[in-house]
């Protein structure tokens, strides 16, 4: 992680949809693919490909449960990133409320467990 350079990081965050992505994540925690699909209303192939791009300069990380693949900021991101990303939010947070409300109508839908979830994870995790 000490190979992160505020040019990597503002470079990678220069994406409206990875910045979503991140700002997400800052806020969330943890999301499954699914719920970020949900919350920027976009094709799994999209978000899966700027994913990966995140994944690979070092700002997020993975792991996989069943075939669901859950992302979260790496937790060796430098504090000054995630400082940067944590004011960034703060201070915008009118600008990822959509998303955010979408992601929150998700808990309302009674087919959330099935179409996004593995059994039990409703209750035990974010997903």
């Amino acid at each position: 992680m000490n190979s992160l350079t505020p040019l990597k990081l503002f470079k990678s965050l220069s994406d409206d949809t990875r910045l979503t992505l991140v700002l997400l994540l800052r806020e969330k925690g943890e999301l499954c693919v699914c719920e970020l699909i949900h919350a920027l209303d976009d094709s799994q192939p999209k978000v899966s490909r700027h994913l990966a791009q995140l994944r690979a300069c070092g700002l997020l990380e993975d792991r996989r449960q069943g075939q669901w693949i859950y992302y979260r900021l790496h937790p060796q991101l430098p504090a000054w990133a995630r400082e940067v990303l944590e004011l960034t939010l703060r201070a915008n947070l009118p600008w990822v409320q959509p998303q955010m409300d979408r992601l929150a109508s998700m808990d309302s839908r009674p087919t959330r467990q099935a179409a996004c979830c593995p059994p039990g994870a409703v209750e035990t995790a974010s997903c």
